[in-house]
């Protein structure tokens, strides 16, 4: 081998150290938020996300006493508008540092549960290495989004799922939904995998004989066992108890901006989901609100399917859940790539296929957004009329998508990884 051969070797393997990479991943992305600072006092086009400004405006009415929705846009749980008010008294920087933390500990849930499935510590810090060292999560928080808060979430559910904390996993899973309401499409796949804990003992034939006659039936039963009655009272009683207080401090405007919103939402703005166009062009239409609602068919369907058949597997699931929940729902943006990006390093071990093979379907995933962000220029900063090839390029998105997902699920091997199974 030669010496340059050797000395990258080293190189790469001590970046491989868990220490090493998160430090790494935290001097950068600690350098652009204040590249950030720099970038929004001497350019047009500022780096901080707009939406991090709606936050600070938000807290900045819960410091004076007032409601948060008084804002406009602010479309979140005033729980995020509270956790931010040390924008207000302390830095305007504190919510990016606080949500860069967030992509760190996400990374560290990340690390726990390719431990707990069997990896050594180097194997689950080259998975986590897809996440840390991610241009796409390091901009997203940095800027100023708070999807990193989510991902923690969901990511510490699936860590005490995996440990058998019921407990812990629905506490973390009710204020995750009440966060943002996505996760609530978990729900199926969670009783599912709970259910199948508990199933027949293996020389129960009695039971498998009937199994064969009605099965459905037994499957019904047992959603009624003692885990899932368990993790429903908790992650309700966490959700419901968030949603009260909130709402007894603001009414109505909480329960509109938080959730009725997000399910009867139509942004006719050019965005990645196949719909918006039919929405853009329907937008005055009477037929209008029926459409939006019917455009959660495609997703309601797909979600059933993979819910009955990868439950069993419920990082997987969810990873699959997200994916398709993201590729056709009816506004999809960039940062919602990261609901599923974060559950992605768990399953790569899993994955048994070549490194050609997933380097080119990740450059396939690059080459869809540049083909779609080509057309959006010119729309934005130019202001012609690309709505066309806007939406032609978000079906070739979508189309994209779904190959992905094909290969990734045609190329996964289930059953837990020992420290000898690797990305081929």
């Amino acid at each position: 081998m030669m010496p340059c051969q050797i000395f990258g070797k080293q190189i790469f393997n001590g970046l491989l150290r868990k220490d090493v990479l998160f430090s790494s991943a935290f001097i950068i992305r600690f350098t652009l938020v204040f590249y950030g600072v720099y970038q929004d006092s001497t350019m047009l086009v500022k780096y901080t996300d707009i939406d991090y400004q709606v936050f600070t405006d938000a807290a900045k009415f819960i410091t004076e006493g007032k409601s948060p929705y008084l804002r406009a846009t602010y479309r979140y749980t005033p729980l995020l508008a509270w956790i931010l008010t040390p924008n207000i008294y302390v830095t305007h920087l504190f919510g990016k540092f606080l949500f860069i933390a967030g992509d760190l500990v996400a990374a560290y849930l990340m690390y726990r549960i390719l431990l707990l499935r069997g990896l050594e510590s180097r194997q689950a810090c080259g998975c986590c290495a897809f996440w840390l060292l991610n241009p796409l999560p390091m901009t997203v928080s940095s800027r100023g989004n708070a999807e990193s808060l989510v991902a923690g979430l969901v990511l510490g559910t699936m860590y005490y799922m995996e440990k058998k904390h019921l407990a812990k996993a629905a506490v973390l899973y009710g204020l995750s939904v009440h966060m943002k309401i996505y996760p609530v499409t978990y729900a199926l796949p969670i009783v599912l995998h709970l259910q199948s804990s508990q199933g027949p003992e293996k020389g129960n034939t009695d039971f498998v004989k009937k199994r064969k006659v009605d099965q459905f039936w037994q499957l019904f039963l047992r959603l009624f066992n003692r885990d899932v009655l368990l993790f429903a009272a908790v992650a309700g009683g966490t959700f419901a108890a968030l949603s009260l207080v909130f709402y007894f401090f603001y009414g109505r405007d909480f329960l509109e901006q938080t959730y009725f919103y997000h399910l009867t939402r139509r942004d006719i703005r050019h965005n990645f989901s196949p719909y918006f166009y039919m929405l853009y062009l329907t937008a005055e239409s009477e037929w209008s609100f029926s459409l939006g609602l019917a455009a959660f068919l495609p997703q309601l369907l797909l979600l059933w399917v993979i819910s009955f058949t990868y439950y069993k597997d419920l990082v997987f699931c969810s990873f699959l859940h997200t994916a398709v929940f993201v590729s056709f729902n009816k506004v999809c943006t960039s940062q919602y790539f990261l609901w599923y990006l974060c559950l992605l390093p768990p399953v790569i071990p899993h994955l048994k296929m070549s490194w050609q093979r997933a380097a080119f379907l990740f450059l396939l995933w690059l080459m869809g957004q540049a083909l779609w962000l080509a057309p959006a220029y010119f729309l934005e900063f130019e202001g012609q009329n690309t709505f066309l090839l806007i939406w032609l390029a978000g079906l070739v998105f979508l189309f994209t998508n779904c190959m992905i997902l094909v290969q990734i699920i045609a190329h996964y091997c289930t059953g837990q990884v020992t420290g000898k199974i690797k990305l081929q």
